[in-house]
């Protein structure tokens, strides 16, 4: 049976105007002194006719500039004489100097997910409001998930929302709170199991905060004359590290969700947050909660690790650990299976493997699920976002690559019950780059991080050679009886 795939407007194309304000770092603490020395030497009318043209040129492109200059200033301040005075105006001009503007998407806008928006208001019947993640990417190939909200209409027509301005990354929740028990199995899993480990854990209460388990540490750390053992530093240091890689951010209730920018935040997302894998995930009883699956990089490592949140104002950003928790593409079902969570990965880099576990933090065991087959997908396999539950399965929307590294969109079913089973798989590609697609970051892609079902079509959003972002439908009933 034919398959009739129709690309379909818009076309979301990176813009080099969407700026983010971000810290400046220029050098080390002598260099950042000298600077600010510099600042200081300047007459205070000067000064403020310097504040004066900053902001007149900036305030157009970023809310509340001057709260960011002085929020700037107090992180460096410390660089500062004891005593100094220094006026409002000077302290807002140095904060000025160590903030620019990042171009998130000047390279790219690209792998989207797309699922259902919280909000189904006001709608006509038949439409769907929906959440697009997508991956930006700027200067030195950093990426970043950003957002944009649409509606698909009666008439399978895909609209967009414009993209607000004033773009802003989250505050930091100050003093989170983690499950000691958790939390001390994740300690397991890095191997910090030493005595000096269990004396931290041991002051701690079944729920502590991270400014309790700073306290734990600096009480460890001085309970000896002679302070701590090269061993017990290297496990005090792992411990901190994995409190402040498990963190949560908050966004502002105004700020629209084009606006909302999560920026890698932590040491394993230096270099990038990577494809995330946006589910929305319906508990036992019947509650939802957005999961997404992504890949942290720091620029030669790359895990994946999971971020959850309600109503895409809280977002809590979790480690995925055990021995199955390692390299990229992991892609969680949007419900339970016989009691378990169950997760789609690629540890190999070639195949497609099936997951279960009890806790979607931890994932141990895994089992081969499907290997490359077909001349388009040789090199490799994975999946294409979390699959979608029909009546007939499973969908599962996968990529492969195959000669000249060219990335081609297919698709098999699985068993609702036993999602070890495949019971169907395409045998051609569903979607592959066409003569205008590929061109672009990286020739000859076409990708997705997740697609959804309406009016019984398959929407897909689509990344087109690593650069922009496309979208396709298609029958639903045609692809499944398409498959062999």
């Amino acid at each position: 049976m034919p398959i009739h795939l129709i690309r379909t407007p818009p076309l979301l194309k990176p813009d080099q105007s969407r700026v983010l304000l971000r810290p400046f770092n220029p050098g080390d603490s002598q260099r950042v002194g000298g600077i600010i020395a510099r600042i200081m030497s300047l007459p205070e009318d000067q000064v403020g006719a310097l504040l004066d043209g900053i902001c007149a040129e900036f305030s157009g492109r970023h809310r509340e500039i001057r709260k960011i200059f002085l929020e700037r200033f107090e992180q460096v301040r410390e660089l500062l004489a004891d005593g100094q005075e220094i006026s409002e105006q000077r302290r807002l001009l140095i904060g000025s100097y160590f903030l620019a503007e990042y171009s998130l998407e000047s390279a790219a806008l690209f792998n989207p997910s797309i699922v259902p928006h919280l909000d189904q208001t006001g709608l006509p019947a038949g439409s769907l409001r929906f959440i697009l993640s997508l991956r930006a990417t700027g200067e030195g190939h950093i990426s970043s998930i950003t957002f944009r909200t649409g509606i698909i209409r009666p008439d399978d027509r895909i609209e967009v929302q414009k993209p607000a301005g004033y773009l802003t990354e989250p505050r930091q929740t100050p003093n989170p709170q983690y499950e000691k028990g958790l939390f001390a199995r994740k300690l397991s899993e890095l191997g910090l199991v030493r005595d000096f480990t269990r004396r931290v854990m041991n002051r701690l209460k079944s729920s502590f905060a991270l400014e309790e388990l700073r306290a734990s540490l600096q009480a460890e750390q001085f309970r000896l004359p002679d302070g701590m053992a090269a061993e017990d530093q290297g496990e005090a240091q792992g411990i901190w590290m994995l409190a402040r890689s498990n963190h949560e951010v908050q966004f502002q209730p105004e700020q629209e969700l084009s606006q909302r920018i999560l920026f890698p935040a932590t040491p394993s997302q230096r270099n990038g947050i990577e494809d995330a894998r946006f589910v929305w995930f319906r508990n036992e009883d019947g509650t939802h909660i957005y999961y997404a699956t992504f890949t942290a990089f720091d620029g030669k490592v790359v895990v994946p690790e999971l971020v959850e949140t309600s109503d895409f104002l809280h977002f809590r950003f979790i480690t995925l650990n055990g021995e199955a928790a390692e390299n990229k593409g992991m892609a969680i079902f949007p419900r339970k299976i016989g009691g378990l969570y169950a997760m789609l990965s690629r540890q190999d880099n070639e195949n497609i493997y099936l997951m279960f576990s009890d806790n979607v933090h931890f994932w141990n065991e895994r089992r081969l699920l499907l290997k490359p087959l077909f001349p388009w997908e040789l090199v490799q396999l994975g999946n294409c976002g979390s699959p979608i539950e029909t009546e007939a399965g499973w969908l599962v929307l996968s990529h492969g690559v195959g000669a000249m590294r060219k990335y081609c969109i297919g698709a098999f079913l699985l068993d609702r019950e036993d999602p070890a089973k495949v019971i169907g798989r395409l045998r051609e590609p569903l979607l592959k780059p066409e003569h205008n697609e590929r061109e672009g970051y990286v020739p000859n892609v076409v990708y997705s991080c997740g697609a959804l079902v309406h009016n019984k079509r398959l929407i897909i959003p689509y990344g087109l050679g690593d650069h922009a972002t496309g979208f396709a439908t298609v029958p639903l009933a045609e692809v499944l009886a398409a498959m062999e």
